[in-house]
């Protein structure tokens, strides 16, 4: 896991954290269903930091007899648990209690509290946000919203849209709260916990969407693409580039595997061939860790 990532999870677990324990306080207190709905919202995020970190630390184990690429898709799929947490935990939980506060309203006691914690989430969340933004900004100059869609390494984007989930439930929260505080009626507060169990919905369902592209296994990126391309067919040694696969084995690891018409034709000249060819890919793109050359002939050449 890149230290970015690592910064950007620790910055959103500490938060998350802190924000947990005020709301659960607050809701105790308020009994307002926007607070329980944001509480669970927020324990469930500090639960997903833990699986990140899970994820980063499995995907360190060396490749054994049963795994011979390594784990490094462990990251991919505890990102996926992720996405599943948010929805179970997160999203039908406050769509629950917002149900249940609409049968039997309970009118918010203390709101002042519940406005304080929220206000003071607001300003943690930003935080939390935007280290995560400028850390994908630092990977890619087009901004964040292209980083999350492009990303091979999960960790980032699901603090980004856990962030701005987490700032549009706040949204919402206050949102009901004041409307039940100024119209005395308390079905605005479980409105508020509903809208929040939709928005948790969508976010887990786009996450999952993203990151079950990533565990199915998806190939370098464009850029990377091309810039092997222009490397092998630059090598003095290849004659052409019949084709070329590539797969991510994890968000550092790149599995590159290319049909190539070598310019020698002995067995000693080939293996030199290869092995030089070899590490100017590894030299271009550095997580290019696997690499299968199979020297052929191009029969499209007259």
């Amino acid at each position: 896991m890149q230290e970015g990532s690592r910064r950007a999870i620790v910055a959103a677990l500490i938060a998350n954290l802190g924000i947990a324990a005020a709301k659960i306080a607050a809701a105790i207190i308020t009994g307002s269903a926007s607070m329980v709905a944001e509480s669970i919202h927020s324990l469930a995020d500090t639960g997903n930091q833990g699986l990140l970190f899970l994820g980063g630390r499995k995907a360190r184990r060396p490749a054994d007899a049963n795994h011979q690429f390594g784990h490094g898709a462990e990251r991919y799929f505890w990102a996926f648990v992720v996405a599943l947490v948010l929805f179970s935990l997160g999203s039908l939980f406050s769509l629950y209690e917002g149900v249940d506060k609409l049968r039997t309203p309970h009118a918010v006691e203390s709101p002042v509290i519940a406005f304080a914690v929220l206000g003071v989430a607001v300003v943690l969340e930003s935080l939390s946000l935007r280290t995560a933004i400028g850390e994908a900004t630092n990977h890619r100059s087009d901004g964040w919203r292209a980083f999350i869609r492009n990303a091979k390494s999960p960790e980032l984007p699901v603090v980004i849209l856990e962030d701005t989930g987490a700032l549009a439930g706040l949204a919402l929260a206050l949102i009901g709260l004041t409307l039940a505080v100024v119209t005395d009626e308390p079905r605005f507060d479980a409105i508020g916990s509903l809208a929040i169990g939709v928005l948790l919905a969508v976010i887990a369902v786009v996450l999952a969407i993203e990151m079950k592209s990533l565990l199915i296994g998806e190939s370098a990126s464009i850029e990377e693409q091309e810039l092997l391309l222009s490397t092998l067919a630059d090598s003095a040694e290849v004659r052409s580039v019949i084709h070329l696969r590539t797969l991510h084995l994890g968000p550092e690891e790149l599995l590159v595997a290319a049909k190539l018409d070598f310019v020698a034709a002995e067995t000693a000249q080939l293996a030199a061939a290869i092995d030089a060819v070899e590490a100017r890919v590894r030299a271009a793109v550095p997580t290019a860790n696997l690499i299968y050359l199979e020297p052929d002939l191009d029969r499209t050449r007259s």
